[in-house]
């Protein structure tokens, strides 16, 4: 490898948005170091990202191009990481632009010790009508989280990177969870959640940065609801398993949901007022399906 390699692989999970999957991939070209390998699974119609993907072969890069019936978010990055053969594995998704800095930062902080380390999320600049921001992280403090702890305090799933080994021994994604699977989401936060219980230590590394793409006002309001759905989904399959602790997660989740709907609702709050009351409804909707055990995509 090359002084600049690091030895991590990057997993992109993509569906049908060549235009960002290029992006995101011009930003990895543009980085301070490079990954040892990146691996692309596609789950597009026809193979769209595949011209996007190979001309990395030709400019040295180690790559893995896997095409994947549509299974959702989960599915899709577990066939990533099984695939890759690097120790480490750092994850973004195709509409996210990292830093210059962003793999070697995570390089670093795997190598000073850390399990998992999670960065920030900052939204992109605003194109068009894709002008709101979604699932920002800005804390600037540098944290370590371990055991017991609210999984959406520890990261994103945008924008992580851990040892393969500790992935694969909880059991990798919950394919019930998560975009295009019957769960809508929280895949992440169960991820993170699983990992925090299995005994990792997690860094949150603000210097690992991403920016990820806005959203239009009407796809942010659109999914609000699953954004609630999946964190209910979550706790509901902790909790139809056995695990007591997720019983006070979800009640600080609630807790959090309800003190955003009670804020005063003047005109500038009303619109967020509401977006709150879409995820406490998804969350009830998505805990009943937990506690079902829901089936995974198929």
């Amino acid at each position: 490898m090359s002084a600049d390699t690091v030895p991590l692989a990057v997993v992109i999970c993509t569906r049908d948005r060549p235009d960002a999957l290029a992006r995101c991939l011009a930003a990895l070209r543009a980085g301070e170091a490079r990954p040892a390998e990146l691996v692309v699974v596609d789950q597009g119609r026809g193979g769209s990202a595949r011209p996007v993907v190979e001309p990395l072969r030709a400019q040295g890069w180690r790559v893995a191009y896997l095409p994947q019936e549509p299974r959702g978010l989960a599915a899709a990055q577990n066939a990533g990481v099984r695939a890759a053969s690097s120790a480490h594995v750092a994850v973004t998704d195709d509409d996210c632009v990292p830093d210059r800095a962003w793999l070697a930062v995570l390089a670093r902080s795997l190598a000073a010790g850390a399990d998992v380390v999670a960065g920030r999320v900052l939204p992109a600049a605003p194109s068009g009508e894709r002008r709101v921001p979604v699932s920002t992280r800005a804390s600037a403090e540098r944290r370590d989280f371990r055991g017991r702890q609210a999984p959406w305090h520890v990261g994103s799933g945008n924008n992580f990177a851990l040892a393969r080994e500790w992935y694969l021994r909880v059991g990798g994604c919950d394919e019930r969870l998560g975009p295009g699977a019957p769960g809508q989401g929280g895949v992440d936060m169960d991820l993170f959640y699983r990992l925090l219980r299995a005994g990792v230590r997690v860094r949150y590394e603000p210097d690992a940065l991403v920016l990820h793409e806005r959203q239009t006002p009407a796809d942010r309001r659109a999914r609000r609801p699953m954004y609630g759905h999946g964190m209910g989904a979550a706790c509901g399959i902790w909790l139809r398993g056995g695990d007591a602790y997720a019983l006070p997660v979800l009640a600080r989740w609630l807790l959090l949901r309800l003190a955003r709907v009670a804020r005063p609702a003047d005109t500038g709050r009303l619109e967020a007022a509401r977006e709150e009351a879409a995820v406490l409804a998804g969350t009830l909707r998505g805990l009943a399906f937990g506690l079902r055990g829901g089936p995974a995509a198929r």
